[in-house]
């Protein structure tokens, strides 16, 4: 392996590891919070200015920029670097935590509608395990290899698209860190409430149908007990 490689690796991944431990400690911390506040216990309150109600998601979008402002600005390095990582993590699972609410531009923290923040909090620590690992979805490269793994870039990330529109949104951001994973999703069958389904299974077609009887009304997925941890079981409609 060449010199170069193990000396960009190395940092990298120490700043994914302070990046994504932020994220997950901010989330854990949030959800806690956000359920005593639910339950009316504890000294936590909701924060409000002039009768308003200031998500924690403002938080974190004002992170965002200013940790993006100073990376652009001043490409930090060393200890720096890895405390800009650290405030882009908490920026993030801030933000992330009420991604719902980006989509429907109503408070749904705990509706059912609510479930697909902490589905994005998942999918997120998902990626981030995978680039500690290593896994990378545009591996620089070299010489006459180049062109071909350009290429394969970019079918595994038109295949990675496919498989997001077809409601199979896990499947598809990890194949762009595995190759071709996103493959099986992107031939398979379609979620009947996907973009996908909505725009190429007509009402009453025979696809439509299919998708239908393999994803019932109110089947469950694999991990939602792991989500009903985080959101409440959509059986519990709490206080």
């Amino acid at each position: 392996m060449p010199v170069d490689a193990v000396t960009t690796t190395g940092p990298d991944r120490v700043v994914v590891a302070w990046m994504l431990g932020a994220f997950v400690v901010t989330f854990l911390v949030t959800r806690l919070i956000t359920r005593l506040i639910r339950a009316g216990r504890g000294p936590f309150r909701d924060l409000s200015v002039g009768g308003v109600h200031l998500h924690h998601q403002v938080f974190g979008i004002l992170l965002l920029l200013a940790t993006g402002a100073i990376e652009i600005s001043y490409r930090p390095d060393g200890l720096w670097q890895d405390v800009v990582a650290v405030v882009f993590g908490i920026g993030a699972a801030l933000t992330l935590d009420e991604f719902a609410l980006w989509l429907t531009l109503d408070d749904v923290y705990w509706g059912p509608e609510g479930r697909r923040s902490v589905d994005a909090v998942l999918i997120a620590v998902v990626v981030g395990v995978l680039l500690l690992i290593g896994f990378s979805p545009f591996e620089e490269d070299a010489g006459d290899g180049a062109v071909a793994g350009a290429i394969v870039v970019t079918v595994n990330v038109l295949f990675s698209v496919v498989a997001i529109l077809k409601g199979r949104t896990v499947l598809g951001v990890v194949g762009l860190f595995v190759p071709f994973l996103s493959l099986v999703a992107a031939i398979r069958l379609a979620r009947p409430g996907s973009y996908w389904a909505r725009r190429r299974y007509p009402a009453g077609s025979a696809r439509r149908l299919r998708a239908e009887k393999r994803f019932p009304a109110g089947r469950r997925n694999r991990w939602d007990p792991i989500v009903d941890l985080f959101a409440g079981s959509p059986a519990d409609p709490g206080p």
